[in-house]
Formats: C-alpha cells, structure tokens, sequence
C-alpha cells in the first residue's frame, strides 16, 4: 500500500504522521510492540484547493487511496469537526465534500488544510503491519544499543518506506526501511550507522 509524501505548497502531516497502513519490511515486530498514541490525531489529506463551484475541495491524500478516506464519516478539518459528506474523483485528482462547504470560495478558504481523524478511528492492523504515524518519535539506536536519535518523519517516494532520522547532533539523515538497515524492534528502530549521512 503506497503513500506518498507531501509536495509543493502543501503542509507536511502533523508531527503525529501518516496514516496509511504499510507492511513491515523487517518483519520481526508486531503492532503490540508500537506506542499508541491513544487520542492523537493522523493527517489523511491536505484540502489542495477548489474544484468547480459548489464546494468541493481537490485533495493531496496521504493515505492509500480514496476507501482510506471515504472510511470516515467524521473528519477534523485544521481541528474542526466535520461530517465528510462525499468522496470522489480519481486516485490521482480525489475530490470531497465536506459539511458547511457550500461554494468556491468556502473551498478555496480551506487551501492547505488538514483532513484528520483520531488515532483510534483508524482501522486495526494485522501482524506485520503498522501506521507511519506510529514509528513518528521511536528511538533508533544502533545494534549495540547506543541512542542514535529518533524517527522525525517517514516518507515514501515510490521505491519504499524512508525514515527521516533527527540525530542527536540535530542533523537528519533519510534511511531505507529495509531489513539490515533500518528494524523495528521492540518499540525501537536498530539502525545500522553506515547509512547515517
């Protein structure tokens, strides 16, 4: 299941991630080893702007496609709640409506705004599985245990799942998500430093 991260004027997810479900390639993990962030919010799209007059909003979805979001009949738009009357277009131009969006202008207000849900509206995962969303803040240390920084951002650019490291010394690094250089375990990513930049 492919995401792909944000682009152009668009904001990035929140700090608490993406949304979609993916495989885990190290596969030694399971979902009861992830925190749950009980309460805290995953971004699903960014309204990209207007499409025609009666206010519909183009979407940058950041989610699996167009069932991810339609899934949701309640959605936070920048944190107000709203109902998601309908989801349409195609998987490269999705479209929607929302609740108390009338016209193109209502529309065009909402340029560069989340669509969000609660963490625990989003679907359980099965073994193997996990949200971006939950490897956000997860300590990566190398393999003898020595804290090399944590998951700032995941992003996924067509070729696989990259973690965007914020190392100690406050640079970042991207590295794959593939097993041998970057695992989940334990609630930890095991990094291996010669990926580090």
């Amino acid at each position: 299941m492919a995401r792909r991260s944000p682009s152009g004027e668009l904001p990035a997810p929140s700090a608490e991630g993406f949304s979609d479900k993916r495989g885990n390639p190290s596969g030694p993990s399971s979902p009861g080893d992830l925190p749950r962030g009980g309460g805290s919010r995953v971004s699903l799209a960014a309204v990209a702007g207007a499409h025609g007059v009666r206010g519909e909003v183009r979407l940058k979805l950041f989610a699996d496609g167009l069932d991810s979001l339609s899934a949701h009949k309640q959605v936070l738009v920048d944190g107000t709640p709203r109902r998601l009357l309908a989801v349409g277009g195609t998987p490269k131009s999705p479209t929607a409506r929302l609740e108390g969006v009338s016209d193109r202008n209502a529309a065009e207000a909402l340029r560069g705004t989340l669509i969000e849900v609660e963490r625990d509206a989003l679907p359980p995962l099965d073994d193997g599985e996990y949200y971006h969303a939950d490897l956000v803040g997860l300590p990566c240390t190398d393999g003898q245990g020595v804290l090399l920084g944590s998951v700032h951002s995941v992003e996924n650019y067509g070729a696989g799942d990259l973690l965007d490291v914020e190392l100690a010394n406050g640079k970042r690094s991207l590295i794959p998500f593939a097993p041998g250089i970057a695992d989940l375990t334990d609630g930890n990513i095991v990094l291996d430093p010669a990926f580090l930049a």
